[in-house]
């Protein structure tokens, strides 16, 4: 794992929130993206080295509406760059971590994207995240 990528923070409201975090980090958003297959809408939000990404349930049995039923609004996951997604899934296997999609699926911000259960990894959901070369 290269670094953290992001942090992913659920939101109830992606427009009310985009206008708190252009005012918390002082920079407006530099993208909104969906993710269809996910059922979610996405802002990012880049400070200094850091981003952001909110994320809105565009439907109601979508992971993002079941995580704001059951938890509210809130740190959703930590993202990690990787550059090899697949290597690191198998490593991360091998080391005994349970990986929920073991597939790579396509992202939002151009990524793959898999995730760890977060059971393993003290109750936070990692996201592993490698550049989609084009």
């Amino acid at each position: 794992m290269d670094k953290i990528e992001h942090i992913g923070i659920a939101v109830e409201n992606l427009e009310a929130s985009n206008t708190l975090f252009e005012k918390l980090l002082g920079v407006p958003h530099y993208k909104i993206e969906e993710v269809v297959s996910e059922g979610v809408k996405t802002s990012f939000f880049q400070s200094g080295p850091n981003k952001i990404e909110l994320l809105e349930a565009t439907k109601p049995e979508s992971p993002i509406a079941k995580y704001l039923e059951k938890k509210g609004e809130g740190i959703h996951h930590i993202a990690f760059a990787v550059e090899d997604i697949i290597s690191e899934i198998e490593r991360l296997k091998d080391e005994g971590f349970v990986v929920l999609n073991e597939t790579p699926k396509k992202g939002a911000d151009n990524k793959l994207v898999a995730f760890l259960h977060p059971k393993g990894t003290n109750g936070v959901l990692v996201e592993l995240c490698q550049e989609i070369k084009e």
